[in-house]
């Protein structure tokens, strides 16, 4: 299935993806996919984190339960431009764009959140318990 992630919008994306990439999408980000394998698809790819202006709440949680990390940051959309790099501190809440040094406040995960994305999923995170 990576070979066609967002095909609509770009055919050559999956073959743009470096492992560690981050996405930096708009409002809603994911609705429409009700199942988990949009965001394990995204994590097969490489991508390491998704940061978005809103995440529709399905999508939200299913990339909790595999282990992507997914930031709500209402500002950085309209201030990156595609191949910025942007550093993330998923502990502080806070993005960096490396190219213009503007820094970003996002949502602060929770701690039980935290919990589960630095077990790698929440399968892991509850065969470790």
């Amino acid at each position: 299935m990576k070979q066609y992630t967002f095909e609509p919008l770009d055919k050559e994306f999956a073959s743009k993806i470096d492992a560690g990439d981050i996405i930096v999408a708009g409002e809603n980000f994911g609705s429409g996919s009700s199942r988990e394998q949009a965001p394990l698809v995204l994590k097969a790819l490489g991508v390491s984190a998704v940061v978005a202006k809103s995440f529709a709440r399905i999508f939200f949680r299913n990339a909790i339960n595999i282990g992507l990390p997914v930031l709500i940051c209402k500002e950085i959309y309209d201030n990156v431009d595609n191949q910025d790099t942007v550093e993330i501190d998923l502990q502080q809440g806070s993005i960096r764009n490396q190219k213009t040094n503007d820094k970003f406040t996002s949502t602060k995960l929770p701690a039980h959140v935290m919990k589960i994305l630095e077990a790698g999923g929440l399968i892991e995170f509850l065969n470790k318990k």
